[in-house]
């Protein structure tokens, strides 16, 4: 798969096995059938610092972030004019001819490129997805080379684009910040210098989208995550440890915004991590486009308050690298399982046939 893309295979009658789930992690809820349980909050009024409304925000924010971990923002300044131009100019790209997007691929471990269904080595099941990343801050790390130079005007607009959106971060970063008791720069200065990275998510149509997942079942690592998705629906989001899911209204101009391990980690736990996935349909495509902040690699993750009666989720201080690196090996562990209890499976299958039916 690493050198061809899911546009010839959204045409096909059904799906290829390498990207059929077990049954217990496939969708569970439709791609449209939307819930208006998340909420969506107006940012407007939340550069005054002693208005009444920036308290209103906070506490709205605060609520999100206690209960799901994800919110959507309206009214965040990022002008849309800007939005229009990053949303088309991401279309065009996964439009171009799969040579033109294999220019760019990144497997084989590059930094930032194009990739069909995921860029973890050693994936049992894969996602029904083509993504583009690249890393934007900080400015000094951008690699131009793994950037995309088609369509024209690509760079110029994520340039602006992963500029605002660093922005919009930083703020709502401010207000979890105080909403823990502390200075407005807490969560930012945690981070120490803090890194961006965009990864933008095409789902094409896809022949049997119940048997599959465009993006597997997780948890984001980082800070912050600000979203842009179009208005086919797809993100699902569950709070009960995947009993029951619940997929995300889309919102014309809205940021889902969903909190990572390390905001989880800063917060003693106070905030949940996101626990998300997206599904994919037959009807249309899908994109997104994610924006995530991260800590710089060797930033301390450990609790920035303790509240009275709590304990630490952490016995200790560690960096980022070394929690990302301890979460990646989790989830290589669990990868290794299934592909092992798979092959058993169908060694146990194989065993219990007769000769002459394997045979015939």
């Amino acid at each position: 798969m690493a050198r061809s893309t899911l546009t010839a295979l959204a045409n096909e009658k059904t799906l290829q096995t390498s990207f059929i789930r077990d049954e217990k992690e496939r969708p569970k809820v439709a791609y449209n059938k939307f819930s208006d349980e998340i909420s969506v909050i107006s940012l407007q009024g939340i550069d005054d610092i002693n208005g009444s409304r920036r308290s209103e925000i906070c506490e709205e924010i605060v609520n999100a972030c206690e209960d799901w971990g994800v919110f959507q923002v309206i009214d965040h300044g990022v002008d849309a004019e800007l939005i229009s131009q990053m949303t088309k100019l991401a279309k065009e790209f996964f439009e171009l001819p799969p040579d033109e997007k294999l220019r760019f691929d990144m497997s084989g471990g590059k930094k930032g490129g194009f990739i069909v269904s995921s860029h973890l080595q050693g994936e049992v099941v894969q996602d029904w997805r083509e993504l583009l990343t690249y890393f934007t801050y900080p400015i000094r790390a951008r690699d131009y080379s793994r950037w995309p130079d088609k369509p024209q005007g690509w760079i110029a607009v994520t340039e602006k684009y992963s500029e605002k959106l660093m922005d919009l971060a930083c703020k709502l970063l401010e207000v979890l910040s105080e909403a823990m008791g502390l200075e407005k720069e807490a969560l930012t200065k945690a981070c120490v210098d803090m890194d961006q990275k965009v990864i933008i998510n095409f789902y094409p149509k896809c022949p049997e989208p119940d048997l599959t997942l465009g993006l597997k079942r997780h948890t984001d690592p980082g800070t912050i995550t600000l979203l842009l998705q179009d208005q086919v629906g797809g993100l699902q989001a569950t709070k009960d440890n995947g009993k029951t899911w619940i997929t995300v209204q889309p919102v014309e101009g809205a940021f889902v915004v969903n909190l990572g391990d390390h905001g989880h980690y800063l917060s003693n736990g106070r905030f949940k991590n996101a626990d998300h996935q997206a599904v994919v349909n037959s009807n249309s495509s899908r994109l997104s486009i994610a924006t995530f902040q991260n800590p710089a690699p060797d930033a301390k993750v450990y609790p920035l308050k303790i509240r009275e009666g709590e304990k630490a989720i952490m016995d200790e201080p560690i960096t980022f690298a070394e929690m990302y690196r301890r979460n990646m090996s989790k989830n290589l562990d669990l990868t290794r399982l299934k592909k092992q209890a798979k092959e058993q499976t169908e060694e146990a299958k194989l065993e219990s046939k007769t000769i002459e039916d394997i045979l015939a």
